[in-house]
């Protein structure tokens, strides 16, 4: 019982092939099956069922919402009311959450199961998933290789058949990455395009939800249940949020831009060259026009992102102290002391690293020659991506510079495991939407990711797009 799609699921059901709680009993059997690839942090199993049971009642009702038959796990980041929910850090063990996020409101209301909470880097930082307080996810294709990061729970659930679609958090990868090194689709929105209400904050003008699936058509109905305003996120866009699931097909041709760096950048692996190159011949044989076009800002990127990401994290995080929740530590005895030891013990080695980058280029005498200037910068980016935009539709690279590599074989440079990222913090930083889909395989068997990149507020055209490439 594979299911890749929710209308495959929903015509089963109608066919009397299969019912819901049959479905999830399934999915908890997978779960328990592959606990050793450890996507999975906690697994809303009595609920589940029980919400089978009611929304099976309401298919047959005729009442059900659109996501009827959905099963759903959440990134261990996104809040839901009554359920615990820790960044995968030791400085939250034990918290449940007093209410539940725009996304999880929106996705229950249309009848989706949540099914459990999964594993991530730590405060979503990290490009592989080995940052995580509860040990790291293992890659199902090989489990002696990462699962990408820091989603790399979402992506793997879903790769391993655990669940349909599962709900990550894009900051500067974390949703393409592993979707790419997992074989899926990974679709990071315009910022602002979901509420990041609930979303617990690792950096504010980067962070947003969105969704890793098997098929673009999943994607692009969970975006038009989760997309919109919300009046508690003041961060999202009061703009309609898009035509997803009905996007006019006004034409079949497009002009894509392939940014030249991307395939000549140090690290990048030849048969990840060789796979993104044959996808533009792919490209131009079906009648599209593709281009080559420098991008000098791109060796800036890297820079930009961890001096302003830090900068955020290191505000964001200053409320995790030991004092109104989470971890405190057992050997304060003082306000001074419970500060600091409950931090020291509670945060793991990368999120201290990046809490002090960040204190350190906001500190006084550093914030111009840091954090302004990469403002600035930013700001470059963002003119320079509009620009591309004025002569094409889209803009292509690949997702990672490599496929999933080994568990280990970058944790002791800090350096390599940013650069894991060269390629896809340009989305976040601009603040356009982005979309890794899958190109294939190298010789170890291990997934290859290409990335598309469209205007800002063009996620529904983006995913249209998708699924005519996916046809």
């Amino acid at each position: 019982m594979t299911y890749f799609s929710l209308a495959q699921i929903q015509s089963d059901m109608e066919l009397g092939k299969i019912t819901l709680p049959a479905l999830v009993n399934h999915y908890l059997e997978t779960i328990e099956k592959k606990r050793h690839l450890n996507a999975f942090l906690e697994v809303f199993e009595e609920e589940a069922r029980t919400r089978a049971e009611e929304i099976a009642q309401k298919i047959s009702n005729g009442t059900a919402g659109k996501l009827a038959g959905m099963v759903i796990g959440l990134k261990d980041n996104i809040c839901y009311k009554d359920h615990k929910v820790s960044a995968s850090s030791k400085i939250l063990e034990g918290f449940t959450s007093v209410y539940s996020s725009t996304v999880v409101e929106r996705l229950l209301a249309e009848d989706a199961i949540i099914i459990g909470r999964l594993n991530c880097d730590e405060f979503a930082m990290g490009a592989s998933n080995e940052n995580s307080a509860f040990g790291p996810v293992l890659n199902d294709a090989d489990n002696t290789r990462v699962a990408g990061g820091s989603s790399g729970g979402a992506a793997v659930a879903v790769q391993a058949g655990m669940c349909l679609a599962s709900f990550g958090s894009d900051t500067g990868g974390s949703i393409r990455q592993p979707a790419a090194f997992c074989g899926l689709y990974g679709f990071k929105p315009t910022y602002g395009k979901v509420s990041r209400w609930g979303l617990i904050a690792y950096a504010s003008s980067f962070d947003i939800i969105g969704p890793i699936t098997h098929s673009v058509s999943d994607m692009q109905l969970l975006m038009e249940v989760v997309a919109g305003a919300d009046e508690n996120d003041a961060t999202c866009s009061q703009l309609m949020p898009g035509n997803f699931t009905n996007y006019p097909k006004y034409q079949d041709k497009y002009r894509f831009a392939y940014i030249e760096e991307t395939l000549h950048a140090e690290g990048i692996e030849p048969e990840v060259k060789a796979a993104t190159e044959r996808y533009i011949q792919k490209l131009k044989a079906d009648g599209h026009e593709v281009l080559p076009l420098s991008f000098d800002l791109l060796p800036y990127l890297i820079p930009i992102y961890y001096t302003l990401t830090t900068a955020e994290a290191s505000s964001n995080l200053s409320r995790f102290a030991g004092m109104h929740y989470g971890y405190r530590s057992k050997d304060a005895f003082d306000l001074e002391s419970t500060i600091k030891k409950s931090r020291s013990e509670g945060f793991g080695a990368e999120v201290k690293r990046r809490i002090m980058l960040g204190t350190f280029v906001l500190s006084s005498g550093y914030y111009d020659a840091y954090y302004s200037k990469a403002q600035k910068v930013r700001r470059l980016v963002q003119d320079r991506t509009q620009e591309i935009f004025k002569d094409f539709d889209f803009i292509i690279s690949p997702t990672s510079p490599t496929t999933a590599f080994k568990l280990g074989e970058k944790s002791d440079n800090p350096i390599a495991m940013y650069l894991a990222d060269v390629f896809t913090v340009h989305a976040n930083i601009a603040g356009i939407p982005a979309i890794s889909i899958p190109n294939g395989e190298d010789s170890n068997g291990m997934p290859i990711g290409l990335q598309i990149m469209a205007n800002m507020n063009e996620d529904d055209k983006l995913l249209a797009l998708s699924q005519m490439l996916a046809e």
